[in-house]
């Protein structure tokens, strides 16, 4: 799930991380601190407690760690966290801007517009609070953390990386829109629709 962040063009460098819940919540793997895309390999992969704690592995986990670790001991329908400083949706962050509800896509998606959270220094787990408390009560699965970047949620890692892939599509998209006139979002009505024809209707029971 790491290296597809490279493969998406989500991320540069070292930044950006993914993780995933145990299934009995008692830890979560996450990416090793500092450590290059192309040098990764799943032994380095950092097991932390709920409180981030590394209780598996050799390395220094990431920076975030802390986020992360709020965010699966206060959501606990949460099993996979992806975060990024994709450029489009993180420019959108750098304005304090949330992305407006106008694409089908976004609808399907985040069930409405995509929102910005408060500003939070990186270390401990004040970067988990702001998402929870900025996604608490809302249907999005990302949000863009104040002059950061972006965080998203999911029932296990590859939801939450395919949140952070729409996340950024639609960043892109809304900022050409906002270039050639003024961005029309859709009605709260056809946005609830669409959201549980989406999540409720759309693609198959098994496959």
């Amino acid at each position: 799930m790491n290296l597809n962040l490279v493969s998406e063009g989500l991320v540069k460098g070292t930044s950006g991380n993914v993780s995933e819940c145990l299934p009995d919540r008692t830890g979560f793997y996450i990416k090793p601190s500092g450590v290059p895309y192309s040098l990764l390999t799943p032994s380095q992969m950092v097991l932390c407690d709920l409180e981030g704690n590394v209780i598996e592995g050799t390395m220094k986990s990431s920076s975030d760690t802390a986020a992360h670790a709020y965010i699966y001991k206060h959501m606990p329908e949460v099993g996979g966290i992806t975060h990024t400083h994709s450029q489009y949706a993180s420019a959108w962050a750098a304005v304090g801007k949330a992305i407006p509800c106008a694409l089908t896509a976004m609808a399907d998606e985040f069930g409405g517009e995509i929102p910005v959270g408060p500003f939070a220094l990186i270390g401990n787990d004040d970067i988990g609070r702001g998402v929870v408390e900025t996604l608490r009560g809302s249907r999005s699965s990302a949000v863009l953390m104040a002059n950061h970047g972006v965080f998203t949620i999911g029932r296990d890692s590859n939801a939450s990386v395919k949140s952070a892939v729409m996340c950024e599509d639609v960043a892109k998209t809304i900022w050409l829109a906002s270039q050639l006139g003024v961005v029309v979002p859709i009605s709260q009505k056809n946005i609830d629709y669409l959201y549980d024809r989406y999540h409720n209707v759309y693609g198959q029971k098994e496959i």
